[in-house]
């Protein structure tokens, strides 16, 4: 990466300064940034030359006098020559600390981002899920594309991490890689993981998201209505895939789960509640946050027309659940049969079970809460924003509690 580099020797006054010779100094100026440094000697102010920045006069002990400050503009020009070579950013503190041969071990942030997910892949179902992964070897992917982008670097020192390298990341995530709002927000988010592991390591003196801001936007999610519900239970599929894709994703509109905890959903999981039912009582994939359901009839039917699959018998699973890829892809041709105008994925049945199957029927949202194992209430709020059909309800009885006056 090119970069304004300049070297300055000067005079400079001590402190309490009377008379006598001046320390000279070493002033390295890169992109307008300065570190200085004392060179070892020192030079009367009457002897000093400042528009040749070196000692006055031809005696020998000027020639070594100002030899010695040659050999040192050659190795501070050999230090920045070597740092360029090495493409790391080019700093005067880098420069400073190459010349004076100062050998701490820099911390660079792509090789710590590589280290904290490979850590994060040895505890792959412990403490992590294979999705998690997947977002973090994302965002460092994003990340070596905007040190490229930005710097031409392959690597940078974490200390180079300030606020202007962060909002000019999410600049980059927001004009080049075309990242809607939340997208960028939750790339940043996982960048700034990485910040907090090197402030606790104390390889940063200070936090660069101190005055960083950024919010996730709320988007209205999609779910299917009763009608549509209805509609979709009753048609008849074409094919018996198309059928059992249908019943999976009814069976989680009926019980919120989401795609990782069907799939991996075994028959031990279903348990006699408190009240004398079948509930399902499982932990969820994503959050590890126990989770306990009511199993509805619908829900239970589900289970029964399964109960003799190959698959489900020689697993243990529950039900004979597809690849997320396929069951999406055969998802939206059942929305066309169904009339569906609607961007149907598997997770909407999750989305459906929130509002249709139970806020709009008077569940409390504490026990929706507790269902969908959201670990935060106002997770779950976010579904209660959306129901204007609940509103109008709610406001139709007090209309008739007025009217009966």
């Amino acid at each position: 990466m090119k970069t304004k580099f300049s070297l300055l020797f000067y005079i400079r006054k001590p402190k309490n300064y009377v008379s006598g010779p001046m320390p000279v100094w070493v002033r390295i100026t890169v992109n307008g940034k300065r570190s200085e440094t004392p060179s070892g000697r020192e030079c009367e102010p009457a002897q000093w030359n400042s528009a040749a920045v070196r000692q006055k006069g031809t005696k020998e002990e000027v020639k070594s006098f100002n030899a010695y400050l040659d050999d040192l503009q050659s190795k501070v020009y050999e230090a920045h020559r070597q740092l360029t070579e090495e493409d790391v950013l080019v700093t005067a503190e880098t420069i400073r600390n190459k010349f004076m041969g100062r050998t701490e071990k820099p911390h660079s942030l792509i090789a710590i981002f590589k280290e904290h997910n490979q850590k994060m892949e040895a505890l792959l179902g412990k403490e992590y899920t294979p999705g998690t992964l997947c977002r973090y070897k994302t965002s460092l992917k994003h990340t070596q594309d905007f040190l490229k982008w930005k710097y031409n670097l392959t690597d940078i020192d974490i200390k180079q991490v300030d606020h202007a390298f962060i909002t000019e990341y999410e600049f980059y995530l927001r004009s080049e890689r075309k990242c809607a709002n939340n997208s960028a927000v939750k790339y940043i988010k996982n960048f700034g993981k990485i910040i907090r592991i090197c402030i606790a390591n104390r390889w940063l003196s200070y936090n660069p998201f101190s005055n960083y801001k950024n919010k996730i936007k709320t988007v209205d999610r999609v779910y299917l209505t009763t009608e549509e519900l209805q509609e979709m239970s009753v048609k008849e599929m074409a094919t018996d895939r198309l059928t059992q894709v249908r019943d999976i994703f009814l069976f989680c509109c009926f019980t919120g789960l989401a795609y990782a905890d069907v799939k991996k959903l075994r028959r031990w999981e279903i348990v006699t509640g408190v009240d004398g039912e079948k509930w399902l009582s499982i932990n969820r994939l994503k959050t590890d946050v126990p989770s306990r359901i009511p199993l509805l009839p619908t829900a239970m039917a589900l289970i029964q027309r399964y109960a003799d699959h190959a698959q489900c018998e020689n697993s243990g699973r529950v039900l004979p659940v597809l690849s997320n890829q396929k069951m999406n892809s055969y998802l939206k041709e059942i929305a066309d049969v169904c009339g569906i105008n609607k961007p149907i994925t598997f997770h909407i049945a999750r989305h459906t079970f929130a509002t249709t199957v139970t806020l709009l029927n008077g569940v409390p949202i504490e026990s929706v809460s507790k269902m969908l194992g959201h670990t935060n209430i106002q997770t779950t709020q976010h579904y209660a924003k959306i129901l204007d059909t609940k509103v109008g309800a709610d406001m139709a009885l007090l209309r008739q509690k007025y009217s009966a006056r």
